[in-house]
């Protein structure tokens, strides 16, 4: 798909609103991007000279369809067209830390009294209470504070944490304030009035993971309730995890590296018959495949798969694919090359706008898709100060109308109050998406089979794998393909605004939930669809998993750097594929998470056009899509594109100034990329080091030329002290620098320090009983939000039936027919 260089207003379902973007960091522009992309009218300020966005290398991507206006917020005239023209808009988007904001007059209490409207949404790394809230927001800082950098250890060999190089928090802090963003716009319908919303990078990271919250809880509750299993390969790089068998990762003979997926027995079991051992699992030394009980008969298997599967070329396997429904696999693709995967392509997901001055550019589509097209076609990025002349003809037409009244004071009540949630769906990718929404105020009904969700069991202490994407819903257990399951089911769609189902393929019309069935019984429900691949297309019938998905978007090569080469004898083999595990397959940030995300966002974008009376018809994301979204600063391609910086061969950072060191108790990250910080590290260290009087360091050029040399010194001045000693002096002088946490990052934010910070809360389980869990994603100034537990399976059953008129005796006659399970 191609289109030109028209900036025309978008039809798009959001196209009423006005959108002021201050934003200078990547997670504000995907937030502005994803609204202008369903049609908003997002002005996005720069400074004189451009924004600093401008820099990085998808920056068309991330700018498209907005309007640039230049304005020098230093200056006080630039200020006072800046309050002139938030006077005309709905929303503000910053990426300022509180501090800075709080200069300039952009407080809660200030923008409510002059725009009582306007929605203001902060996102920033740390959120603007608690220890670190002047901590610049740096990705790095907070993926090495979290431990993120810790859990994605094994992307390297050498010893010590790995630098993370995909924007897991940037994007999951980007989509919270859209939730935010939209909640308070539909609370604002019945109100009158805006409020502030905010989000962060430290929750937007932790909303990534599926199952390690519980996971590492119930590991120090009960140390000896079952083995853990932090890492897949112990330190010698033999497997440790029966996962490597089931998620293999393997070259084929002409080196083409792919990731499998044989999750299920049943796939298992396929996956053996065609490597052809089967027969081999017979000798009794297997016994027990594959909990094998020594690291070198894992090892010796291991091997067998990867030779088996190195045997073939990459097209004798796809003919394999072709011909067996039971065997896939993903190659492992750059970001540009994931845009060509035929899944893709057959669905419209890629398109190539005109953008002036640097001529086409290729690019994923929109995050949502509907009527079997993007929500709207995509609109090029502006020049900076493009549309200087008609902003300002805007405001100064704006100034003339009256003020709006401020009004009544608007109650204190849950957001999505008032709105049911209908969830069909397994796991994580689009659950989870509900769980944002209950966290909100939403009712989540989930309907589960009667033997409960598969992510119930998806980790040996039962219920841990599916306690967080079952937090706030109420589970009703019914057997779908039951006429009378069926029979309850569409009772409960005539009572709910939203139905959200996860279903491969055309599995959901064969089971009579598709949107066409369940619009014929209401009209009036929000309809999303949310499969790994898509609805229609050669990949909608396939299951997606995280590992899978990661591999066929690029996600795992970013992450995994270079380890996509063809491996060139058996050791380049076996480390490759551990690299590649650790990018893709490490839970705490992952395919799953991001794509999660991007349901909630288009649930809520479905039911603010409803509410203005626009229909979405067959709206639909996918983890494909939405992946390709969160990683647009990568696959977004044209003609000069700047070179897009990679992790160094030992995974220590993007340069000397961006990158870990080792300190004399463990590691420090520090982040000082920006010219403008050189002098303030240059004083920071001057006690340790003479870095001004050094010719080599005095340019940005020559810093970059002799980036080697400067790490070298660097290097040698942290050793010197201890990690939480360099954090605690440097970011006292406004320096990015923390130490980095060696501990996982889901028992990290479970830990006081975090939960005084307010990253986690309490909450009550029914299984799990008091706990810690990972706090809403986004805040309010005057809205409330919930963070209930989990459930178990059929909690809700009866109480949910008898909402319906199902009495007690018809409920005794479903229980004992099968078609329902109740927990009480």
């Amino acid at each position: 798909m191609t289109t030109g260089p028209d900036q025309a207003k978008s039809s798009g379902p959001l196209a009423d609103l006005v959108v002021v973007d201050l934003s200078t960091t990547l997670p504000g522009a995907q937030a502005s991007q994803f609204l202008a992309d369903c049609g908003a009218d997002v002005i996005m300020v720069e400074p004189p000279g451009g924004s600093d966005l401008r820099d990085l290398p998808g920056w068309p991507g991330l700018l498209r369809g907005k309007r640039s206006i230049t304005l020098d917020l230093h200056a006080e005239d630039g200020l006072a067209t800046l309050r002139a023209l938030l006077s005309t808009a709905d929303v503000l988007i910053t990426t300022m830390r509180p501090t800075s904001a709080t200069r300039i007059g952009l407080t809660p209490e200030a923008l409510g009294e002059k725009y009582p409207r306007l929605i203001w949404a902060s996102i920033t790394g740390w959120g603007s209470t608690g220890p670190w809230k002047d901590y610049k927001g740096w990705e790095g800082l907070v993926m090495a504070k979290t431990g993120v950098m810790f859990e994605k250890r094994q992307l390297t060999t050498r010893p010590g944490p790995a630098f993370v190089t995909a924007p897991y928090a940037s994007f999951g802090a980007s989509q919270a304030a859209v939730h935010g963003i939209l909640a308070a716009l539909l609370e604002r319908m019945s109100s009158g009035r805006g409020q502030a919303v905010e989000s962060n990078l430290v929750t937007g990271m932790a909303a990534m993971d599926p199952y390690n919250w519980f996971y590492e809880m119930v590991l120090e509750r009960y140390p000896d309730a079952f083995s853990p299993m932090d890492v897949a390969y112990d330190d010698a790089g033999r497997p440790q995890a029966y996962l490597i068998y089931a998620l293999l990762i393997a070259a084929t003979k002409d080196g083409r590296w792919l990731q499998f997926a044989q999750t299920a027995p049943r796939l298992m079991q396929a996956w053996l018959t065609e490597l052809d051992l089967v027969r081999e699992l017979a000798d009794p030394k297997w016994t027990g495949f594959p909990m094998l009980p020594t690291a070198e008969l894992r090892t010796e298997f291991w091997q067998m798969m990867l030779d088996r599967v190195g045997a073939r070329t990459f097209e004798e396997w796809q003919q394999v694919f072709e011909t067996n429904d039971d065997i896939s696999a993903e190659a492992f693709r750059t970001p540009d090359e994931a845009l060509d995967h035929p899944q893709v392509v057959a669905e419209g997901r890629v398109a190539t706008v005109d953008n002036p001055g640097i001529g086409p550019v290729r690019q994923p589509s929109t995050l949502i898709h509907a009527d079997g097209k993007p929500l709207t076609p995509l609109r090029p990025a502006p020049l900076p100060g493009q549309h200087d002349d008609e902003v300002r003809a805007t405001i100064a037409a704006a100034a003339a109308a009256a003020a709006p009244a401020a009004g009544t004071p608007a109650p204190d009540e849950l957001p999505l109050r008032g709105v049911t949630v209908l969830e069909f769906g397994t796991m994580f990718a689009g659950p989870y998406g509900a769980t944002v929404l209950g966290d909100l105020g939403a009712r989540v009904i989930k309907i589960e089979p009667v033997d409960g969700d598969n992510i119930r069991n998806l980790v040996a202490f039962p219920e841990a794998g599916g306690a967080k994407v079952l937090q706030g819903k109420e589970s009703v257990a019914i057997n779908l393909t039951s006429p009378a399951g069926l029979e309850l089911v569409h009772e409960l769609v005539k009572r709910s605004d939203v139905v959200l189902q996860c279903f491969r393929g055309a599995a959901a019309e064969r089971a009579q939930i598709d949107e066409a069935t369940l619009k014929a019984i209401n009209p009036d429900i929000v309809y999303l669809s949310t499969p790994g691949y898509g609805v229609e297309g050669p990949y909608a019938a396939r299951p997606a998993y995280a590992p899978s998905v990661g591999a066929a978007t690029g996600l795992s090569a970013v992450d995994g750097r270079d380890a996509t080469n063809t491996p060139s004898d058996a050791d380049a083999l076996r480390a490759g594929a551990r690299t590649l595990h650790a990018a893709g397959a490490v839970p705490a940030v992952q395919s799953d998470g991001i794509a999660a995300l991007g349901v909630a966002s288009a649930i809520l974008v479905g039911l603010y056009a409803k509410r203005n009376g626009v229909e979405l018809a067959n709206m639909v994301t996918t983890m494909l899509g939405t992946v390709h979204q969160a990683l647009i600063s990568y696959n977004t391609s044209y003609k000069g594109r700047p070179e897009i910086a990679v992790a160094d061969a030992q995974f220590y950072g993007l340069g000397a100034l961006y990158r870990m060191y080792q300190a004399a108790d463990g590691w420090v990250f520090l982040a000082a990329p920006l010219p403008h910080e050189w002098e303030t590290l240059v004083k920071a260290l001057s006690p340790y080091v003479d870095l001004a009087s050094d010719t080599r360091f005095s340019t940005p050029q020559g810093r970059g030329d002799n980036d080697t040399a400067l790490a070298r010194v660097l290097a040698d001045v942290f050793a010197g002290k201890g990690k939480q000693q360099w954090e605690d002096e440097l970011a006292a002088l406004d320096m990015g620098c923390v130490a980095i946490l060696e501990r996982n990052s889901e028992s990290a934010l479970q830990s006081d320090p975090f939960f005084e910070a307010g990253y986690s809360v309490e909450a009550v389980s029914p299984i799990f009983d008091e706990h810690r869990r990972l706090a809403p994603l986004t805040r309010f100034s005057r809205s409330r939000t919930k963070a209930d537990a989990g459930c178990t399976i059929g909690q809700h059953t009866r109480a949910v039936l008898g909402e319906i008129g199902v009495g007690q005796e018809r409920i005794a006659e479903l229980l004992e027919l099968g078609v329902i399970a109740c927990d009480n």
